[in-house]
């Protein structure tokens, strides 16, 4: 299977961007600055991406999803310093990913509907307004290892989660517009380039993030991280919703009562097989990013824990941000693999692979050992993403792109919630050896879900080559 922007990616009718790539210029005429080739000389493929999207689109998308990389850890970091209780600490950076689980969807689904501008524009001031409140909540609120004094604090956790501004998600869903464009001598390798980025972006953030937290924390004050973040909010969320890439995206047309009743219509000509087989093409993707989101959280928090041992918590963030680094660098290679080896194949091989090194988590004691484990463990890390959010792509169903992303997008988050809360109980109670094996279930859990989503889609390719 050959990932090609989806059908029902909604796509303008050839937007013009200001410092995007102009129409193609006729034989006589000399190619303009921001005029695509076919094969950039410098580059390679991703010199097409600034081409397409205009070359302040990457930067901006880049630093406006920091602040979400920051509040997990950063509530993590603030709630365990204040109350001096890691099982606090673990539900407070739970609520926040319960909060995003709940929040995000809503957010993809209300941009589908209204447009990406006006609703990221609304999430960056509500969502700088929550973290504040969470910073304040921490501090002013009674606390310390008691649960029930910390629920003002899981309260406006819950909150900043649910508002923080899907722009990682959102971004996804400008760069399938933008691939399929028409009359741009487009790529078929431009979405996987786009989505290899988009990973590696991702996985950039969440080594920058948690390792501000680190140094702000320990160096500074353990507010900080997250003041950082919501003064990032403010600034770069509202920079992006404007860029004119968000014309390239339309909205899905106001449901009318004639709209109603034809959707009701094409509803009840599916047979019950038909919609049980869509459900679970959408489903699956969308429990393999939970499952995603419960190694992350499970491994930060049970680094924590480690580094506490022998060190201060803090470290955790350093420690955390080298599989990023190497998740980074495997994703970008993403793009450059052969287009023979299919998506479901690159799920398998990849989880196969993540489960096998997540079992080396057990083994060191010591900080050299486990940057060494790390490293390594991140390398299937970036990849597993891309062909996730790729497939994601593919079985969304028509004029919700968007939902799907963002629904993929809050399960990383929901499992980093689920990881964090299990993994801060374990470690607690039990050490942070026990906390380590939560991330080699998750792992475990990767591959069983990617073995069934390889028979979910061969099965959709059979009944469309059928259908066709």
């Amino acid at each position: 299977m050959t990932l090609s922007t989806p059908p029902q990616a909604p796509v303008s009718a050839a937007p013009q961007f200001p410092d995007a790539l102009p129409s193609r210029p006729g034989p006589d005429s000399a190619p303009g600055p921001g005029t695509l080739r076919a094969t950039p000389r410098r580059g390679g493929r991703y010199a097409r991406l600034p081409l397409l999207a205009g070359r302040g689109f990457i930067p901006l998308g880049l630093f406006a999803r920091l602040p979400l990389a920051m509040l997990t850890v950063g509530a993590l970091t603030l709630v365990t310093a204040v109350t001096g209780s890691y099982a606090v600490g673990g539900l407070s950076a739970g609520a926040v990913g319960i909060g995003s689980a709940l929040g995000a969807p809503f957010l993809g689904a209300l941009a589908d509907r209204r447009g990406q501008r006006p609703v990221l524009v609304f999430a960056a001031v509500f969502n700088t307004v929550a973290v504040i409140a969470l910073i304040l909540a921490a501090y002013l609120v009674p606390g310390g290892p008691d649960l029930a004094a910390a629920v003002p604090v899981l309260a406006a956790a819950i909150v900043a989660g649910a508002s923080c501004p899907q722009v990682g998600p959102l971004a996804r869903v400008r760069w399938m517009a933008l691939t399929s464009r028409g009359g741009r001598e487009a790529n078929p390798a431009d979405l996987d380039t786009a989505l290899s980025y988009e990973s590696t972006a991702d996985e950039l953030t969440f080594v920058l993030g948690p390792a501000l937290v680190g140094i702000l924390a320990s160096l500074i004050a353990p507010w900080l991280p997250l003041a950082l973040a919501a003064a990032l909010t403010i600034t770069f969320v509202p920079a992006f919703a404007v860029h004119p890439t968000h014309h390239a995206v339309v909205r899905t047309p106001a449901r009318t009562a004639a709209g109603a009743a034809r959707a009701k219509q094409l509803r009840a000509s599916l047979s019950a097989g038909q919609r049980a087989g869509a459900f679970t093409a959408v489903a699956l993707p969308v429990l393999a990013m939970v499952c995603m989101g419960t190694f992350f959280g499970s491994t930060q928090t049970a680094l924590s824990s480690f580094s506490a041992s022998f060190a201060t918590s803090e470290l955790a963030g350093l420690l955390y941000a080298v599989m990023g680094l190497s998740s980074a660098a495997a994703a970008l290679s993403v793009a450059y693999w052969p287009q023979r080896f299919t998506a479901h194949a690159r799920w398998l091989a990849c989880a196969a692979l993540l489960a096998g090194l997540a079992l080396l988590l057990l083994l060191p004691s010591t900080a050299l050992p486990m940057v060494l484990v790390l490293l390594v463990l991140g390398l299937p890390v970036g990849p597993l993403m891309v062909t996730v959010f790729a497939i994601g792509g593919l079985v969304a169903p028509a004029g919700k792109l968007g939902t799907v992303m963002t629904a993929l997008a809050s399960g990383i988050v929901a499992g980093t919630a689920i990881g964090s809360s299990v993994a801060g109980q374990l470690a607690q109670n039990h050490g942070y050896s026990t906390a380590f094996v939560v991330p080699v279930w998750a792992a475990a859990a990767l591959f069983l879900l990617g073995t069934a989503a390889a028979a979910v889609l061969r099965q959709r390719n059979r009944t469309a080559s059928a259908a066709a």
